[in-house]
């Protein structure tokens, strides 16, 4: 048995599209160097500091115009699309700027803070016929369409569990909006949004969810393990940790097969097919210089649903967004009862 070949859209041949890059911070950043090399240009740049988007512009796109406010971004004749790249807790009020001024978004992940914010979202994008899209850029990257095409195929058997960690030491030396319950921090929206994501798409979405954690001193989740279960009573079993490090891998197991994802999971690694004996199948080896290159992938996916006059993907639904954020959201408020 073989892994089938990735049906991954070459970005190089992506129809174009003009981008506006709504903030300067780090995220932004590396799309603008996935970029490089494709047909999508990266022409404006807004931060609330005049000063902060000309240094980004400088330092990655010379040709973009840096725009001193947010407004004055998305009022550019001359972008097609936003990349909402503000942290999470501002996603709300900077995606509808957006989608007001009729243009195309995608927003990094998580797609808001709560169910509620994102689907006010998806419901001004709708009414306002733009394209709109959560950027979870694992979807779009070549294994996970394999992974995909595996599913489908029904290559593993049935699938019975799933296993998926993200931890990452951030706290409590690390950015303010981590550690802010006024900035929607923690662990979950950050780090956990990831394994929470990929289970729903190797479950076929998620049926129920609990989960065990605890807070820090402010209020947001430390440390959250939970169990997710989908429609077909398949399982997966996921943690998210902001004061570790953890081996951030991932696992598919089915009756017949499982697929095994080394460490960084979300990001373009090796993946194996394994037998129910442990003997190794195929094995698609990841590109160590790839990594955050392939946040190209994504922007290549609205490009082609845009020039198809599409106003939502199929690979990463809007409807899946919320529903994710939901279970998120009821994960982290089953924390705080119970603790004093």
């Amino acid at each position: 048995m073989k892994l089938p070949t990735p049906r991954t859209p070459d970005p190089a041949s992506a129809p174009a599209l003009r981008w506006g890059l709504l903030g300067a911070g780090w995220i932004a950043s590396q799309l603008a160097i996935s970029l490089r090399g494709t047909a999508q240009t990266v022409v404006a740049v807004g931060s609330r500091d005049l000063q902060r988007a000309q240094g980004f512009v400088d330092e990655h796109v010379p040709d973009a115009r840096a725009h001193g406010s947010y407004a004055d971004l998305v009022a550019d004749p001359d972008v097609d699309a936003i990349h909402v790249a503000s942290p999470h807790s501002e996603h709300l009020e900077h995606a509808l700027l957006a989608i007001r001024a009729g243009k195309h978004v995608l927003v990094e992940k998580p797609l808001a803070p709560t169910a509620d914010e994102a689907a006010q979202i998806v419901a001004a994008a709708r009414e306002a016929g733009v394209f709109c899209m959560e950027a979870m850029w694992t979807r779009f990257l070549p294994h996970v369409d394999v992974l995909r095409q595996v599913l489908d195929a029904g290559l593993l058997g049935e699938v019975s569990t799933v296993l998926a960690d993200h931890s990452i030491p951030l706290w409590p030396d690390g950015p303010e909006r981590l550690a802010s319950p006024d900035l929607a921090g923690g662990a979950m929206l950050d780090l956990g949004i990831y394994p929470l994501s990929f289970a729903s798409l190797c479950l076929g979405g998620v049926a129920s969810a609990a989960g065990v954690g605890s807070l820090t001193d402010r209020g947001v989740d430390r440390r959250v393990a939970f169990v997710v279960q989908g429609p077909s009573g398949a399982v997966a079993s996921c943690a998210t940790d902001m004061s570790v490090s953890s081996p951030t891998t991932a696992s598919v197991n089915g009756t017949w097969a499982r697929l095994e994802l080394e460490t960084q999971f979300y990001t373009p690694t090796t993946m194996r097919l394994v037998g129910a004996d442990g003997v190794v199948l195929d094995t698609m080896e990841g590109d160590p210089v790839e990594k955050h290159r392939g946040l190209r992938h994504e922007a290549t996916e609205v490009a082609l649903r845009v020039a198809a006059g599409e106003t939502e993907s199929p690979i990463m639904p809007l409807d899946e967004s919320v529903r994710i954020l939901q279970v998120a959201g009821e994960l982290l408020d089953s924390l705080r009862p119970a603790l004093p």
